[in-house]
């Protein structure tokens, strides 16, 4: 592609839906405003799943005790304050991910429950994932459907150690087996998208952005017939993802606004940076753009990424760690590197608890923000080192807007579905299925009976 670096210029920007398109960059890509067409329920249920990369050191996860009787353990213990609002739930996994390599197979599925096909190019396949599941179930009740969020861009071409495309790493929310949803990873692009469907009719930004995108996908296409056979890979992949936006871009662009208000105005004057000083400011600045959303009522449904698989993000920026996220999870029972990686584990659930907590403090009602939501903390391995996909680390913040009896720690026989989690997730949140990947029913305990 070199060739034409020069000549083809790598970015387009759709200002209406705030979107920064490339090629064959997918980062950038966002799905556009959907349209509201009925009236606010009292208290909303809200739905969002963090989604940590390489596992966690074991040794300093599990909960002392069961039920409330239980203490939070080193990895855990931020959550200090919080913990009548979380529920920790232990010894579930994802059996469709027994399989395969030591990352994708793992982490692409752990909110799908599916077996995800092997290919390096861009014949993807995978499931719906738990999220979209729900986010179908009410999309027309607020502006967006479901908000994906991420800091890391879009990982492309093939990681040829294990012979699957790295765009499997890249995306935990899937709209259908072939759609991994674009994420966005600019927070400034986030809030002026979400002051925007809270406040602006959408119609004529639907036709500008549906102008913009045929115009960025023509540029794709004729890309792809100049370039080799690597680069035409990196394309499809980029295809296959701009799916997810053309959908909801068209979708937008049939429907009207009719009774819906934003619960809580967004002030444009709090806009954020586009440029975050760093990793740690940079999610941070996303765990607030997920709380204006859910305050707002701009979504009820949203995944954000840590980072993507096989994420070796440097954690210099703490103090005792010296080495990237995957290095250290490969830490081959080294002292060491196993202090480390438990440092770096509980920096995730510090960003975590900051999440809860800013949405424990958004009244609504007699109730906050946080009562009437789920927020899943959850990796899709247990020690980075080998790969284990049993017991994994999931935690639970929330009430479900009731339903969820938390500040308890639950532990199921060992190799209970985590898709039985889901399945009283989406029950908790309005969106009620009989089965769920390898369900075999609802998560006995969880939920008020």
């Amino acid at each position: 592609m070199s060739t034409f670096r020069n000549s083809i210029s790598r970015r387009t920007l759709l200002r209406g839906a705030g979107i920064g398109l490339g090629l064959p960059w997918l980062e950038a890509m966002v799905p556009s405003s959907a349209l509201a067409s009925s009236a606010l329920p009292k208290s909303p249920v809200r739905m969002a799943v963090l989604y940590m990369p390489n596992g966690v050191n074991v040794n300093a996860w599990t909960p002392e005790g069961t039920g409330r009787d239980f203490k939070l353990s080193p990895t855990l213990e931020p959550l200090h304050d919080l913990k009548d609002h979380v529920t920790v739930i232990s010894n579930l996994w994802n059996e469709a991910s027994k399989g395969g390599d030591g990352h994708y197979v793992k982490e692409a599925a752990i909110i799908t429950c599916t077996t995800i096909k092997k290919t390096p190019g861009a014949d993807i396949g995978n499931g719906v994932s738990m999220d979209q599941v729900a986010a179908q179930r009410v999309a027309d009740q607020t502006p967006l459907p479901s908000l994906e969020l991420g800091v890391t861009p879009v990982a492309i071409g093939v990681d040829a150690v294990v012979g699957y495309t790295r765009v499997y790493g890249s995306h935990i929310a899937w709209s259908s087996p072939s759609t991994p949803l674009a994420r966005e990873i600019n927070p400034r692009s986030v809030y002026e998208r979400l002051f925007r469907a809270s406040s602006v009719p959408q119609g004529n930004t639907a036709k500008m952005d549906t102008l913009l995108l045929d115009r960025v996908l023509g540029d794709a296409k004729r890309l792809r017939g100049q370039v080799g056979a690597e680069d035409r890979i990196r394309l499809d992949e980029y295809m296959s993802t701009m799916r997810s936006l053309e959908e909801r871009v068209q979708r937008s662009s049939s429907v009207t606004r009719t009774a819906w208000k934003a619960r809580v105005p967004i002030d444009p004057k709090a806009m954020p940076t586009d440029r975050p000083d760093g990793h740690a400011e940079h999610v941070r600045l996303m765990m607030d753009m997920i709380a204006t959303a859910f305050q707002s009522d701009t979504t009820r449904v949203s995944t954000f990424m840590f980072g993507n698989a096989v994420s070796n993000v440097s954690f210099r920026f703490l103090e005792g760690v010296s080495a990237g996220h995957h290095d250290v999870s490969h830490h081959q029972k080294d002292e060491d590197k196993l202090r480390q990686y438990q440092l770096i584990n509980r920096w995730h659930i510090e960003q975590y608890a900051y999440l809860l907590r800013k949405l424990k403090g958004m009244k609504e009602g007699d109730s906050t923000v946080l009562d009437n939501s789920m927020v899943l903390f959850a990796s899709a391995l247990s020690d980075g080192n080998s790969h284990n996909p049993h017991k994994l680390p999931l935690v639970l913040g929330g009430r479900g807007g009731g339903r969820i009896d938390s500040g308890r720690h639950l532990v199921y026989a060992e190799d209970h579905p985590a898709a039985n989690l889901y399945v009283s997730m989406l029950d908790a949140f309005g969106a009620p299925v009989e089965r769920f990947g390898d369900s075999t029913g609802a998560l006995a305990g969880l939920l008020h009976s």
